[in-house]
């Protein structure tokens, strides 16, 4: 049996270059942020490129590398093409937080059907293609790679009617990602997913305009903030995170019932 003195943990992720996906706001534009400060190489994309360039333009004057790219994960052509751009910018992707969503919330029998195909695109059917590109290239190269699937406590506990379409995309991404990291596991590539709760972003205060602000309903009262979940982050792209692969973390705040 070997002994190991040093603690399996670092912050340095210089080696990686990472892509993050709905990094116009909320969630994904703090994982940029989070992912460039300890040295990673960040493409940050999303539809909304004015907000990509600031955010961009903010991190590089931090000492941080980062390059904004046009994105929208309802076509499959963009997502191939950018993945080609990224790749041109700094070379092959080995760190993927497929975070871009989208919830357009209404009864299953009064919501339009065409309101379907671009919650199940953006949220489920974007994201597989995605993680394909980046692991064909990963298996072509012979290298390892962290992919990490941002799903939801809605993925599981569903308090609300009118959620069907978003919580349906949302519990497909947790299978996703289990059955990927089956798929991978031989390659060296994890595969990984966080599942939030409520978290204070521009996307739940589209959600306050349709049912009202609850968070006094709430067990402690509060919202969540993007930069609570930084550690679950920096583990499961960290070295100590090696043989974990096909989990889901679940943080929440105690929001979701047991």
């Amino acid at each position: 049996m070997t002994t190991q003195t040093d603690i399996n943990f670092s912050l340095d992720l210089s080696d990686q270059v990472a892509l993050v996906t709905g990094a116009s706001s909320g969630i994904g534009d703090r994982f940029a942020r989070v992912l460039a400060k300890c040295g990673a190489k960040v493409i940050i994309a999303a539809r909304r490129f004015d907000r990509l360039a600031s955010l961009a333009n903010e991190i590089n004057k931090e000492g941080g590398i980062c390059e904004p790219l046009e994105l929208d994960m309802t076509d499959r052509d963009s997502i191939q093409n950018a993945v080609i751009e990224a790749k041109k910018h700094f070379g092959t992707i080995n760190t993927l937080v497929n975070n871009a969503g989208v919830n357009n919330g209404g009864l299953a029998t009064k919501q339009p059907y065409s309101e379907i195909d671009p919650v199940i695109s953006t949220n489920l059917t974007g994201p597989y293609v995605l993680c394909c590109e980046i692991a064909r290239d990963l298996i072509k190269e012979k290298k390892p790679g962290r992919i990490i699937n941002v799903s939801s406590m809605m993925a599981f506990a569903v308090e609300h009617p009118g959620s069907a379409i978003y919580t349906t995309s949302k519990g497909g991404m947790v299978r996703l990602t289990e059955a990927l990291a089956v798929e991978w596991a031989t390659k060296g590539i994890n595969v990984n997913c966080i599942a939030p709760g409520a978290v204070d972003t521009e996307m739940m205060d589209k959600v306050f305009e349709t049912t009202g602000d609850f968070t006094e309903l709430l067990p402690r009262k509060r919202m969540m903030v993007p930069d609570q979940l930084d550690s679950v982050l920096l583990f499961l792209v960290s070295p100590s995170s090696d043989c974990v692969t096909g989990a889901v973390i679940k943080i929440d705040d105690a929001q979701s019932p047991r």
